[in-house]
């Protein structure tokens, strides 16, 4: 840890790229070496296209998370216990789910979706999987 007082900051002209605050001292950390290492040898690995193909399987998921965390509320937990954490959650999905069919027009049909990443995967690698009602009509 480098710690410079408010007297070595203020005189600084290059400040603003340092730290926002207008009157604090500035604290820098250094973590220990393997950990700078580890950090650095994954954000490397993050510029690869082969990152990209597996994370892309997450993100068809990513969107209705963050719906449920930012949109619902999701993230802190009214009740307690496990159960009622759980009805709480299923009913959520419930009303997201209606709010969705809500939208469409009666009788208009929903254009087939193209298979996400993690059904590409599922495939490529043989795997059975169980088809939806909708792909199968």
């Amino acid at each position: 840890m480098a710690r410079f007082s408010k007297s070595q900051c203020r005189a600084r002209p290059v400040r603003a790229k340092c730290t926002i605050s207008r009157d604090a001292a500035r604290n820098v950390g250094f973590p220990p070496s393997e950990l700078h290492e580890l950090q650095m040898r994954n954000r490397a690995e993050r510029q690869e296209p082969a990152w990209h193909r597996r994370h892309a399987m997450r993100s068809g998921i990513e969107g209705t998370i963050c719906e449920f965390a930012h949109g619902h509320g999701m993230r802190p937990c009214r009740h307690r216990g496990q159960a009622k954490a759980h009805v709480r959650h299923v009913l959520t999905a419930l009303a997201v789910n209606i709010e969705r069919l809500s939208r469409q027009s009666p009788g208009e049909r929903t254009p087939a979706r193209p298979p996400t990443a993690f059904q590409d995967h599922v495939d490529q690698q043989g795997i059975q999987r169980l088809r939806s009602r909708r792909a199968v009509s």
